[in-house]
């Protein structure tokens, strides 16, 4: 009998904070991300994107970023597991790179920085304002900046297996990229399926030609919107080609920054690729553990307190989420008397 053949243990990284909220159109409030924030830690996970420090005028959903850092980094709740969790900020930008070092000068920054390319020449230049000719410039100058202060620096590649505004894309672009992101120096690549462009047979594809060039697992971590529904089906692709490390959101909310925030038109990144924004999204935290755990794959975190969380996180937001497991919960492993 043939069997599938995944990993055994992966590393989960939670989003919320960041890009699962970046995409609500009302501001959340600094106490409720910072007690989603300690959940997280408190279910056990060691990866979380907490903030963005960029320009809070284009996204004031951030504007708190130095608050929520002193606040997250000072908790009498998890303040003291925090030794062993890498908190991640995305800084596209020189002047949030700046800021991520000053706070990280101060003893509030973050652990890991984030830049974004994408393999599309025009939906980089809209999310960073930079052509990749100057963005790749740019990064070559700052990465050792960021080391210098102690943080370690993830390279994004997006628009692998497509682009909104392009159309398709070639995967070979993409792996070149990744190359370059770890020849200047970048730690670990987030490879972004950020629009659910990628079918899963794509995806497998993908991921063993970047594992053939680059095969040390810890390198890479995989990135999946659920636009289309294809989220977990890309995860399980992304297993079988040996991916170890993943991403998600609570609610699988997330998205395209808003442009529009309690009330008020905001730049973002421009329009909404989508007429209707409410279908972007990534794979849900709450449904992703779910699974892993249920194939036998070791997750590292506490899988009910990954559901309570979720459903509180409907209640911080105000509306059902994308989770089915949140409502549905876990396999019954015993009998519940129930007809």
């Amino acid at each position: 009998m043939a069997l599938m053949k995944y990993p055994k243990k992966v590393v989960l990284g939670d989003i919320t904070v960041r890009d699962g909220f970046q995409h609500e159109e009302k501001l959340i409030p600094t106490d409720a991300k910072l007690w989603v924030a300690e959940q997280l830690v408190l279910a056990g996970f060691k990866r979380i994107e907490v903030t963005n420090f960029g320009s809070p005028k284009g996204m004031p959903q951030f504007k708190d970023a130095d608050e929520l850092m002193k606040r997250l980094r000072g908790s009498k709740k998890v303040g003291h597991l925090l030794k062993d969790v890498e908190l991640t900020a995305i800084t596209i930008r020189e002047r949030a790179v700046d800021r991520a070092i000053q706070a990280r000068r101060e003893g509030h920054g973050p652990d890991r920085i984030l830049f974004m390319v994408s393999t599309s020449e025009s939906h980089h230049k809209v999310n960073s304002g930079l052509s990749l000719a100057d963005y790749w410039k740019m990064c070559e100058q700052y990465i050792p900046m960021a080391h210098e202060a102690g943080m370690k620096v993830c390279g994004t590649v997006s628009t692998i297996w497509g682009c909104p505004l392009e159309g398709p894309t070639e995967l070979t672009k993409a792996v070149e990229f990744t190359q370059r992101w770890l020849e200047i120096g970048a730690d670990d690549i987030e490879h972004a399926d950020h629009d659910g462009s990628a079918p899963p047979n794509k995806v497998y594809e993908y991921f063993s030609m970047i594992l053939d060039a680059i095969p040390d697992p810890t390198k890479h971590l995989a990135h999946f919107h659920v636009t289309r529904g294809w989220g977990l089906a890309n995860v399980l692709a992304a297993l079988n080609a040996g991916i170890t490390h993943f991403e998600s959101t609570v609610g699988g909310i997330g998205g395209q920054p808003a442009n529009f925030v309690d009330g008020v038109p905001v730049a973002g990144t421009g329009e909404y690729y989508y007429q209707d924004p409410s279908i972007t999204g990534l794979v849900a935290t709450e449904d992703l553990v779910v699974m892993l755990d249920e194939m036998g794959i070791d997750v590292g975190v506490e899988v009910d307190k990954v559901l309570t969380l979720g459903r509180m996180v409907e209640r911080i937001v105000g509306r059902r989420l994308r989770s089915e497991c949140a409502h549905s919960g876990r396999i019954p492993k015993t009998l519940t008397g129930r007809r």
